[in-house]
């Protein structure tokens, strides 16, 4: 496959989201959730045609590139783009009045992610990058009336930019020392003995993309950008534009930088150790359940990182493994944070307080999730976890005690998922009368409920994916 039929998917995304933007501008107000609509089942659909190209191979000039580790970022970023977009149904009706250019964005930032994933040259990257940072810093401050997007706006804004403006000038210096933008190129330079130079501008490539993942000790943003973002937005940062930083650095490391491992190992250690430790202590101070969330997303980060500390077929494949347990499990936790604020205004931890004796069924998906991030047995987590674990534990000394660190810092993490189940389940209620779900909700998180228990007790089919995944990038 070659040419403009290499770009078929990306290009009708492209599509979907200006016929989004268009539908806008002829939709009277009451009916803007049909925008919602289009954007999230256009991009169900459009998950079929990017599938398609499984078996398919192909290169378009050495910028871009069709193998099975581009398809699955592609359908991972269109199935994601499409649970935030349908999460967004009733949240967008409530809190967001004439939000229909919101899931044109929302198709945007998957487009990011999309090209993200198939390109091959470090420019290209910055592209499908920076689409995706524009659609975010814009959802983020959506709800423009509100004091804390406003803010949450800002700061990301102008540390997005920030970080962006470091990998542009870390890209420029890896041009001028090399001659090359692509990660091939870059591969054949690195190989060579490595100038202070070179070491540079890959410190500063590694501290933008450290911006984007959130990883410490550059997630200053990501606290206050969780808690003032449109909710269903906080889901699409602490999901989609994660996914797509590490899909973007498994490509980067694996194909451009494999030959500068030995280099990069003990910084990539140091920051998971410190990824990890932070998120998950700064957790417990939080009494909003956004901001738990958010230092909760960070330490899943420190796990991530491991799969890049080791760089092998076996770890990267546990990464991506990881990767979808997280997410299914992240969404899932997300949408009943957004049902009981769309039903109450509430995001303080004190709010669900005996949610289970009002909505059983969303505190119990919400108990499932939060388990799930948590490690427990049966569930998605557990089982992408010891997968990852098991992977980086084979690469000796400083592998196990980043595992062991990995491992505490996991119950670390049970005690403050507990303080959430405690107030659902011990704590007499504050409110009475049920919450309520429209149709759309509670398909959807009974859909998100057995993602995260059948990845939990079924895993070999989603293991074997990305096994097939990762394979190219190893070849």
């Amino acid at each position: 496959m070659s040419g403009l039929a290499l770009l078929l998917p990306e290009l009708t995304v492209g599509m979907l989201a200006f016929l989004v933007l268009a539908l806008d501008l002829v939709l009277p107000e009451r009916r803007k959730s049909l925008a919602g609509w289009l954007a999230g089942l256009g991009l169900l659909a459009l998950t079929l045609l990017a599938a398609s190209g499984w078996n398919g191979s192909g290169s378009l000039g050495g910028l871009y590139v069709l193998d099975r580790f581009a398809v699955a970022s592609k359908v991972f970023a269109l199935l994601g783009g499409a649970t935030v977009a349908l999460l967004s149904l009733d949240y967008a009706r409530r809190a967001l009045p004439g939000a229909g250019e919101y899931y044109g964005l929302l198709v945007f930032a998957a487009l990011g992610m999309m090209v993200m994933a198939g390109a091959t040259e470090l420019l290209t990257a910055y592209v499908g990058l920076e689409l995706l940072n524009f659609s975010l810093y814009v959802l983020v401050s959506y709800r423009r009336w509100h004091p804390k997007s406003n803010e949450a706006g800002t700061k990301y804004l102008l540390l997005g930019a920030f970080s962006s403006a470091i990998v542009l000038y870390a890209i420029s210096l890896l041009y001028g020392l090399t001659g090359t933008t692509s990660y091939a190129g870059l591969r054949a330079a690195l190989a060579q003995p490595v100038s202070p130079g070179l070491v540079a501008a890959l410190a500063l490539l590694l501290t933008g993309l450290g911006f984007k993942v959130a990883a410490v000790p550059f997630h200053m943003w990501a606290p206050d950008a969780y808690e003032g973002a449109p909710t269903p937005v906080t889901a699409l940062l602490s999901v989609l534009a994660k996914a797509a930083g590490f899909v973007l650095l498994l490509r980067l490391f694996s194909e451009a930088l494999a030959p500068t491992l030995a280099l990069t190992q003990p910084a990539l250690a140091l920051v998971a150790a410190a990824t990890m430790v932070l998120g998950n202590t700064v957790a417990i101070r939080q009494r909003n359940i956004k901001r738990l969330l958010a230092y909760s997303s960070i330490g899943q980060v420190g796990y991530l990182l491991l799969g890049l500390f080791m760089l092998t077929p076996e770890s990267a494949t546990a990464l991506l493994f990881h990767l979808a347990g997280y997410a299914v499990s992240n969404f899932a936790a997300f949408l009943a944070v957004i049902i009981v604020e769309n039903r109450t205004g509430d995001e303080e931890l004190a709010d669900y307080a005996g949610l289970a004796e009002r909505e059983p069924f969303v505190a119990f998906t919400l108990t499932a999730a939060l388990f799930s991030l948590a490690g427990m047995p049966l569930l998605a987590g557990f089982t992408t976890k010891f997968a990852l674990f098991l992977a980086v534990a084979a690469g000796g000394a400083l592998a196990l005690a980043l595992v062991a660190l990995a491992i505490t810092m996991s119950v670390v993490s049970l005690y403050y998922y507990l303080m959430v189940i405690r107030q659902l389940y011990v704590c007499p209620p504050l409110k009475v009368g049920r919450l309520g779900m429209t149709r759309t909700e509670a398909v959807v998180l009974a859909l998100l409920l057995l993602a995260t228990i059948g990845v939990g007790v079924l895993p070999a089919p989603l293991f074997a994916a990305a096994q097939a995944a990762i394979a190219p990038l190893f070849t």
